[in-house]
């Protein structure tokens, strides 16, 4: 059987920029995606998938965030014998994209610039029902294939995070459409720890008796200039590894700030950050350097009974981090359907996580490709769709590579 050629791709270019049109015009910010999902759905029965191989996971019951809707998940039989891929993307789009109107601007789509677009993940979402559709018109042979259409992945990849494996069929290998350029291979990204502390003071006049106060601001304050002052703050460089680090919310109760009045001593204070690293480890010990901090600051304040406020740390992981080589298979294909389109990989590793962080995970190593998305999440947002008609070759000629 003949390898397919970029020239004998046989996609149709206006319908896949009509589908990505109609997708960017469907609201669906992250946790409210049932409407893109119903549209994704009728789209794929329309291109020929039977309603009976399009259905829902329980994955929502699981995210502890409201969320309108389960992953959607997608079976296609194989056309010819060989190892299940996976294709997969988000549904959801950051709040930011609430309202937006797309149009096109010569070879962009653009929003009327009050709101950011949601290329960040439209474009995804249209390559997939593109993919299908492109196999079933033209009769393409390949092997089984499964679709996965993930939800709030903006807001904690919860999705792909809370998804069950044994729902993707045994899927070998996926490609995740998530990003700008086409020749950008993301083989790897970082892991994320999210920490909290709170700190419990004491109140006093901060006029009439300060010393019968203790400060939970100052207790903070004091933890986040040791946690600079040991490294451990922003860059992270490290004899035993390296990554990076934040300090994000720093305030009082339900989004308050700490503290009531400048002649009260704060008898609260709620501070949160992450740390990123390539190695969970190191990420655990970017997370505990900041425990640490804390626990010498809660040292170093104190009433004039010589008692300290109560210091309560806690970390959670947001994502674990994963790194395929070169050789992995799914790298493989993903190089040599490059190749065939005259298009030069550039290997990446990415500072952010992907769903791509848990389906490797889940025990399925994942590759993600972009598919045209630039200036994400901001009103100056656009799809390049040049770029996004590469990335639907890219991922027809995925799906249907000879092993």
């Amino acid at each position: 059987m003949a390898i397919m050629s970029e020239a004998s791709i046989p996609l149709d270019v206006e319908a896949a920029e009509q589908h990505l049109f109609d997708f960017l015009s469907v609201e669906g910010i992250t946790g409210e995606e049932a409407a893109i999902a119903e549209a994704v759905r009728q789209a794929l029965i329309k291109a020929g998938i039977p309603a009976s191989a399009i259905r829902f996971d329980d994955a929502n019951s699981r995210i502890p965030l409201p969320t309108q809707t389960g992953n959607l998940i997608v079976e296609m039989p194989g056309t010819r014998p060989g190892p299940r891929l996976l294709f997969s993307t988000h549904l959801d789009t950051v709040p930011l994209c609430a309202g937006a109107k797309p149009r096109f601007e010569g070879r962009r789509i653009v929003s009327d610039g009050t709101t950011a677009l949601g290329g960040d993940a439209r474009t995804g979402v249209a390559a997939l029902v593109v993919v299908a559709e492109t196999l079933i018109k033209n009769n393409l042979p390949h092997p089984p294939i499964t679709l996965l259409f993930t939800v709030r992945e903006e807001s904690g990849l919860h999705g792909a995070r809370e998804l069950d494996p044994a729902e993707l069929g045994g899927a070998a290998m996926c490609v995740n459409i998530d990003g700008q350029l086409a020749s950008d291979l993301i083989v790897g990204a970082v892991g994320q720890e999210n920490w909290e502390v709170e700190i419990t003071g004491k109140a006093s006049h901060a006029g009439v008796a300060p010393d019968k106060g203790i400060s939970a601001t100052m207790v903070g304050a004091l933890g986040l200039v040791e946690a600079r002052n040991a490294g451990w703050f922003g860059k992270v460089e490290k004899p035993e590894g390296r990554g990076t680090s934040n300090i994000g919310i720093f305030g009082g109760r339900d989004g308050k700030p700490a503290g009531d009045a400048t002649n009260v001593v704060t008898d609260y204070a709620f501070l949160k950050g992450e740390a990123r690293s390539p190695k969970a480890a190191f990420a655990v010990s970017i997370a505990d350097g900041f425990r640490q901090a804390f626990d010498k600051a809660q040292a170093a304040v104190t009433d004039a009974e010589g008692e300290t406020a109560k210091v309560a740390f806690s970390r959670v992981t947001s994502y674990p981090p994963f790194e395929l080589s070169r050789e992995s298979p799914v790298v493989e294909r993903a190089t040599r359907a490059l190749e065939i389109l005259g298009i030069t990989p550039h290997y990446q590793f990415s500072n952010g996580g992907l769903d791509a962080n848990w389906l490797d995970k889940h025990g399925i190593p994942t590759v993600t490709i972009g598919a045209g998305q630039a200036e994400i999440h901001t009103i100056k947002e656009y799809v390049n769709l040049d770029e996004y008609e590469k990335g639907c070759r890219l991922a027809i000629l995925m799906a249907t590579l000879e092993d």
